[in-house]
């Protein structure tokens, strides 16, 4: 005999950021009316203790968690950045000029960006999406099917348990399978880059100044946390990161000391490494009949910027708020015409947002001295515009263009 059917609104597979802001919208919005599936391999999701990333969160996403209740469990772990310091040069260099410096804070007084763990948050995510009784999760799970027909989707686990929905949403990450299932293709290209992520401390307070020094090998950024901590970010020629990453801590610390150049005094680890190659991919299209994605699963970014997380909030924010509308009007969520409201949203921005920061990698990774001088000279010319380092901070602060109202602070 076949496994009974559960029925859903919505059915999200994927319990990152991207799924778990989605379904924690969702539920607020309906005020725990709506029933919503969420599909994920383990729970609580392993970035809660296994992830030593740091994001540049933005002050829309900050917005964002205000209005679902979550900014007070997140701000103690955020630190907010207040300055914000560009330098060009090779690695051998004496000296390092700071080539561009900012302040980092909007009109409201406030930083356009806090340094957050990402752990932090999905910890935060997840803990208020577990006191919602209408948000099932299946965990551990995987989705081994889907098919879709006139009304609906119909869902079959591994585990031979059958859920149905009016929507599928993919919240994976950028090795979606549902993506692939969907049929739905991906635009992209690896980079000749590794991602190196770790935590120091050091000597001397950072005093909420993060730093990118551009390297020609890639961007090496030390993000301010909490207390006298940073996380390093850095980006590394392929080979040259399987050299640094077999060494011992003290041979890997002093590699770190070397890109920091003693700004900060004398550096000790606080977690371990991580690394991952680097790579940009956009999804062909963000829907497909009664599909959506989200996150990673519709657009992997260079992280020269940290706005991964941001531009998925958004997806989420975005597609909540799509969705909401649709039930208070008595629509079908998963209908073509709601679908195509949220990729009309959400595909523009994130297609300029992934060329802008392909752009910039390639521009500030290369050691060709004519481009080293144009850039240079740029850089110097916008540090002697202030309207145009306003604008800087206000597209970091992710406040400008067309903002759902979970981003402005407004619940949906």
């Amino acid at each position: 005999m076949s496994s009974p059917v559960s029925h859903y609104y919505v059915i999200i597979s994927g319990a990152s950021a991207a799924g778990l802001s989605l379904a924690l919208a969702l539920a607020e919005a309906a005020e725990g009316e709506l029933r919503i599936a969420l599909i994920d391999r383990a729970w609580p999701p392993p970035s809660v203790k296994d992830d030593v990333r740091a994001y540049a969160f933005s002050a829309a996403s900050r917005h964002m968690l205000q209005a679902l209740g979550l900014w007070k469990a997140v701000s103690p772990h955020a630190q907010p950045v207040y300055r914000i310091e560009l330098t060009d040069s090779r690695l051998d260099d004496g000296i390092r000029p700071v080539v561009l410096t900012y302040d980092n804070m909007i009109d409201d007084g406030e930083p356009a960006t806090h340094i957050v763990p990402a752990s932090e948050i999905v910890a935060a995510l997840a803990v208020r999406v577990a006191e919602y009784l209408c948000i099932d999760r299946f965990a551990p799970a995987d989705v081994a099917h889907f098919a879709v027909d006139a009304s609906g989707v119909s869902v079959t686990l591994a585990d031979d348990r059958r859920l149905r929905a009016r929507l599928l949403v993919s919240a994976e990450g950028r090795q979606s399978a549902l993506r692939e299932q969907a049929g739905i293709k991906i635009i992209g290209w690896p980079y000749a880059q590794t991602g190196i992520v770790t935590w120091v401390a050091h000597e001397r307070p950072h005093e909420g100044t993060a730093v990118q020094h551009f390297l020609p090998a890639g961007p090496f950024a030390i993000l301010p946390l909490t207390g006298n901590r940073s996380c390093i970010t850095w980006s590394e020629d392929t080979t040259e990161a399987r050299r640094i990453l077999s060494l011992d801590d003290a041979s890997f610390v002093a590699e770190v000391e070397k890109r920091f150049g003693g700004r900060l005094g004398a550096v000790t680890m606080l977690a371990g490494r991580q690394s991952w190659p680097l790579s940009m991919h956009l999804a062909r299209s963000y829907v497909a009949d009664r599909f959506a994605l989200i996150g990673d699963a519709a657009h992997g970014v260079h992280p020269i910027a940290g706005q991964g997380l941001n531009l998925a909030l958004r997806d989420a924010a975005a597609l909540a708020e799509v969705l909401i509308d649709a039930l208070r009007l008595g629509l079908d969520p998963g209908s073509a015409e709601i679908l195509s409201r949220y990729e009309r949203w959400r595909r523009f921005d994130s297609t300029v947002s992934a060329a802008t920061f392909d752009g910039l990698n390639r521009l500030f990774s290369s050691d060709n001295t004519v481009v080293r001088a144009v850039r240079d000279a740029g850089l110097g010319l916008v540090d002697r515009l202030p309207a145009v380092k306003q604008a800087l901070v206000t597209q970091a602060a992710g406040l400008s263009g067309d903002l759902p109202r979970l981003l402005r602070g407004d619940p949906i």
